[in-house]
């Protein structure tokens, strides 16, 4: 199991945390012990994003996190992002991993056993299991339970994600039930503190 995949994934979405800096955002997440950041951008083109994911691309490297990009793999590899994180309407994994080559990681969202195995044998590094809880961060997202996760866990031999609604409040009973990672936006993004939100989050891996 990749050692970079586990911890806290913190997704940076400028929907949840408008007019807030990216950079100082991973910097504050990264400090408070996320091990993972993503960004996920539906807002601006190509064109505009790319400066700023070079510059989180940057600020992963420098503090030892993995840094992801949402859906675009061009983008990933324009930035020099350390891998692409996959929706069920993006690229197929197996499509993707032609694209990447075998060095950069892909992640994949699933939502049942079978869909985890098929994105681990087509390639992914790690898979994503929910909502699993309610949250206003996306839409049209399907509903996955605590049961769902533990499942998809015992199936695959690559790092499982849960995300979904996932806040200090029951991160651990995510953790108990085998999330390997925990993937956050707004319990960190759109926090008062960046890394103290974080700090809290990353210390339940600890416990």
């Amino acid at each position: 199991m990749n050692d970079r995949l586990r911890g806290l994934y913190v997704i940076i979405d400028p929907e949840i945390a408008p007019g807030r800096d990216e950079a100082e955002i991973s910097r504050r997440a990264i400090a408070g012990g996320a091990r993972m950041i993503q960004l996920r951008d539906k807002i601006r083109a190509e064109g505009a994003q790319l400066p700023i994911a070079r510059q989180l691309a940057d600020v992963c490297a420098e503090n030892g996190a993995a840094f992801f990009v949402n859906d675009d793999v061009d983008l990933a590899l324009a930035a020099g992002a350390d891998g692409v994180h996959v929706g069920r309407t993006d690229l197929p994994v197996a499509i993707v991993r032609e694209r990447l080559g075998p060095d950069l990681l892909i992640g994949a969202s699933t939502n049942n056993v079978e869909e985890a195995r098929q994105a681990e044998a087509n390639g992914a590094d790690y898979v994503s299991v929910g909502r699993l809880f309610p949250t206003g961060s996306k839409a049209n997202t399907r509903p996955a339970t605590l049961d769902t996760l533990r499942a998809v866990k015992a199936a695959v031999t690559i790092p499982v994600c849960a995300i979904g609604g996932i806040n200090e409040s029951n991160i651990d009973a995510v953790i108990e039930a085998g999330a390997d990672i925990v993937s956050v936006i707004a319990a960190v993004v759109a926090a008062d503190d960046v890394r103290e939100a974080a700090r809290a989050l990353s210390s339940k891996f600890e416990n």
